[in-house]
């Protein structure tokens, strides 16, 4: 007797939401059905990959990775630059990790000409990320969305205590919005209520759910994220019905497992080769649940990851 395969039956679908503009624009979301199950209904647009460029020199980012950005080391519209023409960045993330108060501080006028110049650097999509400090992030992101006004940029992290601000900017500005929550399904699709009914158009949000590292929280991550897609998907819920940002990167280098030198754990092998597969692992089980967007760091785990993306069917 032959095996009768189950299949899910579809109710919804996920947006697709246009990053960009013009010839350089990139399109994520579309699915009718979960992730590689393309034999149940449309996988829709292939996830695409943002390369994370620093607003400043990283003091944090460990040797296997600073030995890929020597050349252009604290210079964002460089970095960038690299990551588009080596690299094939999809789009470019720009991390304002020196306006965090905690750190170096860095003002408003600091990270509009960071984002300036990499906008002159680059034609690809470009994300402003803050430091999820809501005053901070509030001040910065409303300047960084004025001065890419026309680029159709992504900002955020907008989360519940300032998403009306900077939600207010990504209106008028005509830019995307990255709608943050901290890994609770519930809180995600509230956050995503507010931004609409603050008139942030459905076409222009992202969800990040938060995105914990192999070994730290992934998980949780993922099933969060599962959660989602199965209420899109499969219960109609178009509040949740928006592609996955997932910002992996900084949560699989900023571990020990990911950064100690071989020659204080040499049962751990390798650094560089140990950091890639945590990165590449962590990137792979979030394509699993269903990410669109994957922020990322060494080209090496972006090569690894490439390959499952491209296995999926073209739209």
């Amino acid at each position: 007797m032959a095996t009768q395969i189950p299949n899910v039956t579809y109710s919804g679908a996920i947006n697709e939401i246009t990053l960009g503009v013009d010839d350089n624009a990139v399109t994520v979301g579309g699915a009718s059905a979960y992730a590689f199950h393309d034999f149940e209904g449309e996988s829709g647009r292939k996830p695409v990959i943002a390369f994370e460029v620093p607003d400043v020199a990283p003091e944090s980012w460990p040797p296997a990775l600073k030995a890929q950005y020597e050349d252009v080391w604290g210079d964002p519209a460089a970095w960038a630059k690299k990551c588009v023409e080596e690299f094939g960045a999809d789009l470019i993330h720009i991390d304002y990790c020196g306006t965090d108060p905690n750190g170096a501080n860095k003002d408003t006028d600091h990270a509009v000409a960071v984002a300036k110049a990499v906008a002159e650097a680059v034609n690809v999509p470009i994300v402003a990320w803050g430091t999820s400090n809501v005053e901070k992030d509030t001040e910065i992101l409303r300047g960084v969305s004025d001065a890419l006004r026309g680029r159709r940029a992504v900002i955020g992290p907008l989360q519940d205590t300032n998403y009306k601000q900077i939600g207010a900017s990504v209106i008028s500005d005509g830019h995307v919005a990255i709608n943050s929550s901290p890994i609770d399904i519930n809180l995600a699709k509230q956050l995503n209520i507010l931004t609409e009914n603050l008139g942030v158009p459905a076409d222009s949000v992202l969800i990040d759910p938060t995105t914990g590292g192999l070994g730290y929280g992934l998980e949780y991550s993922y099933t969060v994220m599962e959660r989602c897609r199965q209420a899109a998907l499969t219960q109609q819920d178009t509040k949740l019905q928006y592609p996955l940002y997932c910002n992996l990167g900084k949560e699989v280098w900023k571990v020990k497992e990911a950064a100690i030198p071989a020659e204080e754990e040499p049962t751990m092998g390798d650094a560089e080769q140990r950091g890639i597969v945590m990165e590449a692992v962590t990137a792979t089980t979030l394509l699993l649940a269903g990410a669109d967007v994957l922020v990322m760091r060494h080209p090496e785990a972006v090569k690894l990851v490439r390959e499952m993306i491209d296995a999926l069917p073209a739209k």
